[in-house]
């Protein structure tokens, strides 16, 4: 399995998050590239050194999101994601381009020797904040190939937070994952409501019940709640390794090595 492969180990995958600073051109953009990328190297040698498995680089200050992704957030992501990989040369790195850039994340990872992407949108249609986004796995899968980038993995949310599911209502988590499965992810991530709010639990069991492709979880995991989670293939953190538990912080070194202290003492 590639994702064994990869990670080193199908369960409890801790996959930390540096969330770059706003980038250039947009609202909140304030920081020369130069101290952007300062800071998220800084952030990918804490993860580096408390021995995370992996870690995600996203543009999540980039706020508020739009589905018009210029080629100068290409352009930065790539500068920062190539930074990082120089920091940590052997730790699966993937990268997430929001709002929806997918194609824009697939290349940014090529060019910069990154092992994986998080994608939204990938099977059925939601309403998002930014708007309707609809699937894109039939456009993604075909642009990965034609770029010569089948060695990065496609990580894809289902029933994804922050957006509401009214038009896919009448499906199921289990059926929505194992219709990414069909079209083939290389793994499904299932999220609470909103950034930082706990999965449903529930949801892990019934998902990786019905899908034979690993299940990752993309929320709310934290120190006080992890046995919840173990049996997930991936737990993807970033709210809970910030000082005060806040997305927008910086990443605290002290709660990264004590939770993968934890995660070390539960899973032998």
């Amino acid at each position: 399995m590639t994702f064994l492969k990869l990670f080193g180990r199908l369960k409890s995958v801790v996959i930390g998050m540096i969330h770059v600073k706003a980038l250039p051109g947009t609202p909140l953009g304030c920081m020369r590239m130069s101290q952007i990328t300062e800071e998220a190297c800084k952030e990918a040698a804490i993860y580096r050194d408390a021995g995370i498995d992996g870690v995600i680089i996203e543009n999540m200050h980039d706020i508020p999101y739009s589905f018009s992704v210029g080629p100068e957030v290409v352009a930065c992501m790539t500068a920062v994601c190539t930074a990082v990989r120089g920091v940590c040369p052997s730790l699966p790195l993937g990268v997430q381009i929001l709002s929806s850039a997918n194609q824009q994340a697939l290349a940014v990872a090529m060019a910069s020797g990154l092992d994986f992407i998080r994608a939204e949108g990938f099977v059925f249609s939601h309403v998002a904040d930014e708007g309707l986004l609809n699937a894109c796995a039939g456009d993604l899968l075909r642009y990965r190939k034609q770029i010569g980038a089948d060695h990065v993995q496609i990580f894809t949310d289902i029933k994804k937070k922050h957006s509401s599911h009214a038009l896919t209502s009448d499906m199921s988590i289990e059926e929505t994952a194992r219709a990414a499965e069909f079209f083939l992810s290389d793994g499904v991530i299932i999220t609470g409501a909103a950034t930082g709010l706990q999965a449903d639990q529930q949801e892990l069991r019934e998902v990786s019940q019905s899908v034979r492709i690993p299940v990752l979880i993309g929320s709310g995991v934290t120190y006080d709640n992890i046995e919840g989670y173990l049996d997930a293939n991936g737990m993807i953190i970033g709210s809970h390794f910030k000082k005060g538990g806040h997305w927008a912080n910086a990443v605290d070194p002290e709660r990264v090595k004590r939770f993968m202290g934890k995660r070390g003492d539960l899973v032998k």
